[in-house]
């Protein structure tokens, strides 16, 4: 019998390519895609990704979508309760783990396997421990395509934002950049791939700097 699992979701390139590992997995059945979406903004909590879009992409990869609205500012206790009370109803369902993916922060998976343990569920991470350059390359061999919808204006140039993700994009971040931004350098849209039974149609909008450190780059559904 089919493990039933809940994919952490983001709409960037390292959820998809732990999806896409889950989907070729013999033991799986995902049950849902989970993701935050800040209110009041109605786009998911730091890529800035419009949920229209998200919907876009569950429906276009075949999932539900359970969204979980977060407030601005949102303080830790606040986050932290509003998972909870979404993660108890997956939990009642028999859905007793998480897929993320993150790809090789400590401190990261240690705070996800001590939450999650508290509810009695696990977690699952499918694309731990890969090389980000290796997965880099990997993601866009298998037919993935994304886009660069933020960077950290601290470590990146704002003109790397609204850029496709591919390999000249790679070639062209600065030394000790991480390929897959997994420090937190860039987010990514995934548009388009092998997860997917149609491309989502988007259009680079408005580019604007938040916080005066973040650069977004708005992307607007085509459809």
């Amino acid at each position: 019998m089919k493990e039933r699992v809940l994919v952490g979701w983001s709409g960037g390139k390292d959820a998809a390519m732990a999806l896409y590992q889950l989907q070729h997995a013999q033991d799986v059945d995902v049950a849902a895609l989970l993701t935050t979406v800040t209110e009041g903004y109605d786009r998911v909590s730091m890529h800035g990704v419009r949920r229209e879009l998200l919907n876009e992409q569950a429906e276009s990869a075949g999932y539900p979508l359970d969204i979980v609205p977060i407030p601005q500012s949102c303080t830790n206790e606040i986050y932290e309760e509003r998972m909870r009370n979404a993660l108890e109803k997956y939990r009642q369902a028999g859905v007793m783990a998480t897929a993320f993916g993150d790809l090789f922060l400590e401190d990261i998976r240690s705070y996800r396997e001590e939450r999650m343990s508290r509810m009695g569920m696990r977690c699952i991470f499918p694309v731990w421990g890969q090389p980000t350059a290796d997965l880099a390359v990997r993601f866009m061999d298998l037919g993935f395509r994304a886009i660069v919808v933020c960077v950290d204006t601290n470590v990146l140039a704002r003109e790397f934002a609204g850029r496709e993700f591919d390999r000249d994009f790679i070639q062209d971040l600065p030394a000790g950049v991480d390929p897959c931004g997994e420090n937190g350098e860039f987010h990514t849209f995934v548009y388009d791939g092998p997860l997917f039974s149609r491309r989502v149609v988007v259009e680079r909008g408005e580019k604007m700097l938040r916080e005066e450190r973040f650069y977004y780059c708005d992307l607007i559904c085509g459809r």
